[in-house]
């Protein structure tokens, strides 16, 4: 039996998306900082809350697309693959940092752009999945041939 790596997180971003684009200039790669919490009461009777921080990483157009329309405070539906990197210590190289990552295909965006004052980007609909290959929006449908009302010269006032 094949196993699976999927992981979905529903939370808010924890700050602005990073993006960058790789050397040759073309490949967009941004870095969400996706915060979710849980809350419940202990023994005593006293309500606690933790909070787990996780790392989204989002490649190509969808990557701009998060940048462009995303801040802090919005809140996401990340959906994507765990990953695990690791690399050394720059000043112990016998030293290995680890970091686990979700390495996301699909970006919901829940909320409002995040940023205040700004009305919410037109070519995003909310709720609306965005997806690695059709970050684009869709294209408007062509207005139909038939009549929808009478022309404007024929209104009479």
């Amino acid at each position: 039996m094949r196993g699976m790596n999927q992981a979905t997180v529903v939370g808010n971003l924890g700050r602005d998306p990073e993006v960058r684009f790789l050397s040759d200039g073309q490949r967009a790669v941004a870095t969400l900082a996706v915060a979710t919490n849980e809350r419940w009461t202990d023994k005593q009777g006293q309500v606690q809350e933790r909070v787990e921080w996780h790392r989204c990483v989002v490649w190509g157009k969808l990557a701009e697309v998060c940048g462009e329309n995303l801040a802090k405070g919005a809140q996401v539906l990340v959906q994507g693959r765990l990953q695990t990197r690791e690399w050394p210590d720059k000043a112990h190289p016998d030293v290995k940092h680890h970091t686990t990552e979700i390495h996301a295909d699909t970006v919901l965006f829940l909320g409002s752009k995040g940023r205040p004052g700004e009305p919410p980007a037109p070519t995003q609909d909310p709720g609306r999945p965005v997806r690695g290959g059709d970050a684009a929006p869709a294209p408007e449908p062509a207005p139909s041939s038939a009549p929808s009302g009478p022309a404007e010269e024929d209104i009479p006032f």
